[in-house]
């Protein structure tokens, strides 16, 4: 049975975003110096989109959030085996605001940084194993 279109393009669009996001976090890292502050706010990105993303898929209301760990928890009850995913994730809520503004503390460390990165398509990765091949392309 073929599955809601209305559902399909929403996921799709979740996903869109995030992987826009994990290409600016990507380019980033690449810019001469790096721009670790846009890049760990953009992995944070990454993972919200993605943990939307899988809730839009199961039809499941969020509310505007930045919060990793509210999503995440959300994401957990309608499966489990994301926990480790999940745990990794909640970190990079901070950077929703930390280093985007002026009077907060400088920057990331590299490590900070590449360890944002690193979760962000981790995050990803595991949403879109869990969705159907017409969603997650």
């Amino acid at each position: 049975m073929p599955h809601d279109p209305a559902r399909v393009a929403d996921t799709r669009a979740w996903l869109q975003k995030a992987d826009n996001d994990l290409r600016a976090a990507e380019h980033d890292q690449t810019a001469h110096p790096p721009l670790r502050g846009d890049l760990t706010f953009h992995s944070q990105q990454t993972a919200e989109k993605a943990f939307k993303a899988f809730l839009t898929w199961h039809d499941r209301p969020f509310r505007k959030t930045h919060n990793l760990e509210e999503l995440g928890e959300a994401c957990l009850a309608l499966d489990p085996a994301l926990k480790s995913v999940v745990d990794r994730a909640v970190v990079l809520t901070q950077y929703a605001w930390r280093f985007r503004y002026p009077g907060e503390p400088g920057e990331p460390t590299p490590a900070e940084a590449e360890e944002a990165l690193a979760v962000a398509r981790e995050v990803l990765q595991s949403v879109r194993a869990r969705l159907p091949a017409e969603v997650s392309g």
